[in-house]
C-alpha cells in the first residue's frame, strides 16, 4: 500500500497536496522504472478525479494544485499561461550567491525550440563547512528563494547551473563532486529544490489564494547539518 500524501487543502474544485521527492505526477514512457505516480496514489486515496493544471517535475517536492473538475482545470491552465499564478521554491545550492538577482537565460524544451525563461532569486542564508571542495579547504552553500516568471522544463535546475551555484543533488544539471561528497559523508542523494509557496486568484474572491507546503524530510535533514554551531572551519 502507498504511503498518504500530504493534503495541504481541499475544496469542492481544488486538491492542493505536498508532492514526495522522486515521485511522478503521472507515469510516462520515459520513467518505465516508476510503479507509481501522485496521481494514481491520490485517486486511490480519495476516489476523486483529478486534472493536473499544474505540475512539479521527479525530483521536486512541494506543493502542487489539482483541479477536481474541467470548469477548475481551465481557469487554472488560463492563470498558469496568462503567468498570474506566482510560485516560489526554495534550494540549496553550491557557493554564496548575491544577496539578490535576475537570470534571464533562454532554454530550450523537449522539442528543441529555444524559449525565453527568467527567474528570481534571493539569498536566505549562507553556510561554511569544513569538508574540501576541488581547490578549497571548505565547501560553501546558500540557502535561496527562487521564484520563476516563466515555467519551463527544468528551469530553476539550469538557471542555477548557468550561474554557476547549482543545486545540491541535481543531476544531470548540478556538481558531481558536492553531490559525490553529500553521498559519501551524510548519504544524501535527494535534489534539493523544495516547491515552496503558491499564491493564485479564485473566482469570487478579493484576495489571492496563498498556500505552502512544508520541506521535505531530507531537506530538514540537510538543513540540520549545515546549520550546526561547531564547525572548526579552518580559513
Amino acid at each position: 500500500m502507498s504511503t498518504a500524501i500530504e493534503i495541504i487543502y481541499q475544496d469542492d474544485n481544488l486538491l492542493v497536496v505536498n508532492k514526495p521527492h522522486g515521485l511522478l505526477m503521472h507515469r510516462t514512457k520515459m520513467a518505465k522504472d516508476a510503479k507509481t505516480s501522485l496521481l494514481k496514489i491520490l485517486r486511490e486515496q480519495t476516489g476523486l478525479h483529478l486534472h493536473p493544471p499544474h505540475r512539479l517535475d521527479r525530483k521536486t517536492a512541494g506543493v502542487v494544485l489539482l483541479a477536481l473538475n474541467k470548469e477548475m482545470s481551465s481557469y487554472l491552465n488560463q492563470q498558469f499561461r496568462d503567468r498570474k499564478v506566482l510560485k516560489t521554491y526554495n534550494a540549496i545550492v553550491r557557493g554564496y550567491t548575491e544577496d539578490s538577482g535576475t537570470i534571464d537565460y533562454p532554454i530550450k524544451n523537449e522539442k528543441e525550440v529555444i524559449k525565453e525563461a527568467v527567474t528570481h532569486y534571493k539569498t536566505l542564508k549562507r553556510y561554511e563547512c569544513p569538508w574540501p571542495s576541488a581547490k578549497h579547504n571548505t565547501s560553501r552553500y546558500s540557502l535561496v528563494s527562487l521564484r520563476p516568471e516563466t515555467g519551463r522544463y527544468h528551469q530553476l535546475r539550469m538557471h542555477m547551473s548557468h550561474i554557476f551555484h547549482p543545486i545540491i543533488g541535481d543531476r544531470p544539471h548540478g556538481c558531481n563532486k558536492q553531490n559525490r561528497i553529500w553521498k559519501e559523508l551524510h548519504e544524501m542523494t535527494t535534489m534539493l529544490l523544495h516547491a515552496q509557496k503558491i499564491e493564485v486568484s479564485m473566482p469570487g474572491l478579493d484576495k489571492p489564494m496563498v498556500f505552502e507546503a512544508d520541506y521535505a524530510e531530507d531537506f530538514k535533514r540537510v538543513l540540520r547539518i549545515l546549520e550546526q554551531k561547531k564547525w572548526d572551519i579552518v580559513q
